[in-house]
């Protein structure tokens, strides 16, 4: 299974995600299974050390045949439970953060939703919020899924290992039940869990090997705590007080546990960094080169994809990454050049799809910034911590789609900055895509730059706007709470100014290759024509957009 740059795509754009699950799960046993035999082996010389006959001073042979059958059950055991933890790990992983519900809003919503199930009408307002809490609900429910599966898996890791080894399994399977616990709260608190996708896309063996160090780190503290927690628990329990057992017996059980429990951790952390890696690879939504489809339609693929995916699946990501790509680098040129074609109809769709989730995210975050609070979500608020408000949680919710968010706005500045070189039949300015997309970066810019608590003002020098559009523009930014703003450390205050940062990068990016052509139309009076829509943009007005391009004309923003 070849997942590169230059994969070939063939069958439903939904087979690229299983298959990448099915490889995920024949690629992660090849470490396992190196790490269950490396650490096998010094299982059993500490157990050949420490475990002998105190009259002979040699071990109690067992028969081949049994040695060699218990050896296979515990191999399989031990990859039964890595499969176990490959199956949740992939179950749970998503390239968006959702928020889950906490457990006093579990409480509380199913009590509403019992009481509202029972009456006859039920409004649109309660019903998006009867689904809002649903969906939370699942994602708590997996999370504890998640928790109890490797809670089990590293239960049957801990015996596959110390099978036999060391004093007996019992504490074999507490300490890995302690494991599985540990590792599940950290990964979840650490929203591990949510995909990460690489700046620089790196060949998977490189990307791996370059993981594999701060794997073993962690996995030496996680075992380092493990041990802790099983030492002071094993001392604890009653019954090793009336057990007869040495001192040499006591600290060999303990060394044998933790090799087994880092040997637990480092498989996990290594599957983790592998599924990563596997998921996270740029995958070509493209026809072989040379063939038929590639010479009629090479971009079908690719908008399937981009259309018949779910919101927020990885399929979805997937395919945003390699039209990013294909746009920024000169490596599938014959693709972008397929973009360009005479009818201008490929250039408009790949525009309306890039831009669409661009225009949604300048709305969720001006009726964020005008206050509108639901009113049904008032208990949400109330079972927040007193630091935190509601306002910070809805606009955080707003951007947890930053990936997406800067691939969409690269895609339409490059392929509108590469439109004044490779555009021969000039379908971007013919089609009006050009304002269409300066209006909406400009218009997320106002609202992320809103949001960050900077105020924004109509400068009475400027000649192109009257005293009606400062009142205007002065009186409503005043309305906005720009408290959020302020709080400079955080999630939300970090992804508004990442998210500001790529705006800014993809503006400039366009004003560099039209700023002769833009000069010239502000001298003409025609930049609001040939720049700003006539529509109403998403957040703002046309003279607020026209002044901060005006800005960026002059290389200030």
């Amino acid at each position: 299974m070849k997942m590169s740059s230059s994969s070939p795509f063939f069958g439903p754009p939904e087979m690229v995600v299983k298959n990448r699950f099915l490889g995920f799960l024949i690629w992660q046993s090849i470490p396992s299974t190196i790490v269950f035999f490396l650490f096998k082996i010094f299982v059993s010389a500490v157990s050949s050390v420490s475990f002998t006959n105190s009259s002979s001073g040699t071990t109690n042979p067992s028969p081949p045949f049994a040695s060699l059958l218990t050896g296979f059950l515990t191999f399989l055991t031990f990859h039964l439970s890595q499969l176990l933890f490959s199956a949740s790990l992939s179950l749970l992983a998503s390239p968006q953060l959702e928020r889950p519900a906490a457990p006093l809003e579990l409480a509380f919503g199913l009590v509403r939703f019992l009481v509202v199930s029972g009456g006859d009408n039920v409004s649109s307002a309660s019903a998006s919020a009867s689904a809002d809490f649903r969906r939370r609900a699942m994602v708590s429910f997996s999370l504890v899924l998640f928790v109890v599966a490797t809670a089990v898996s590293g239960s049957l890791a801990a015996v596959s290992i110390c099978w036999g080894k060391s004093d007996g399994l019992r504490s074999a399977w507490h300490t890995g039940l302690l494991m599985g616990l540990i590792y599940g709260v950290f990964y979840v608190y650490k929203k591990r869990w949510v995909l990460t996708f690489p700046i620089i896309q790196r060949p998977p063996f490189f990307s791996f090997k370059m993981g594999f160090p701060s794997a073993t780190t962690l996995a030496s503290k996680l075992s380092a705590a493990t041990f802790l927690f099983s030492a002071v628990l094993i001392i604890l329990l009653p019954d090793q007080l009336k057990r007869n057992v040495t001192v040499r017996k006591f600290i060999a059980n303990q060394a044998i546990l933790f090799i087994g429990s880092f040997a637990v951790f480092l498989s996990w952390e290594l599957t983790h960094h592998l599924h990563r890696v596997l998921h996270t690879k740029r995958f070509a939504f493209a026809p072989p080169k040379g063939s038929a489809a590639a010479e009629t339609n090479p971009s079908e693929y690719l908008f399937a994809a981009l259309e018949d995916s779910n919101s927020g699946s990885l399929l979805q990501y997937l395919a945003f990454l390699d039209l990013c790509m294909v746009c920024e680098t000169n490596v599938d040129i014959w693709r972008r050049a397929a973009f360009f074609e005479e009818t201008g109809e490929t250039y408009k769709r790949v525009i309306s799809i890039s831009l669409r989730p661009l225009e949604q995210f300048a709305l969720n975050l001006g009726e964020g910034l005008e206050g509108a609070v639901d009113i049904t979500s008032q208990l949400s608020k109330q079972l927040l911590p007193p630091k935190d408000s509601h306002l910070d949680i809805k606009q955080l919710e707003t951007l947890k789609n930053f990936q997406l968010y800067a691939w969409c706005a690269r895609t339409v500045s490059t392929l509108t900055a590469r439109s004044h070189v490779e555009d021969r039949f000039g379908v971007a300015q013919l089609s009006g895509s050009n304002a269409t997309v300066m209006s909406t970066l400009l218009s997320c810019l106002l609202a992320v730059e809103v949001l960050m608590g900077k105020k924004i003002n109509i400068q009475s020098s400027h000649e192109l706007f009257g005293p009606a559009g400062i009142k205007w523009a002065t009186s409503s930014i005043r309305r906005v709470d720009t408290s959020v703003g302020k709080k400079k450390s955080g999630p939300l205050h970090s992804k508004a100014y990442a998210t500001a940062d790529v705006l800014r990068a993809s503006i400039y990016l366009i004003v560099s290759a039209f700023h002769n052509e833009m000069l010239n139309s502000a001298k003409s009076g025609v930049l609001e024509k040939d720049w700003i829509t006539d529509e109403k943009p998403p957040f703002g007005t046309r003279e607020l957009l026209l002044q901060k391009l005006h800005i960026f004309l002059d290389f200030q923003a």
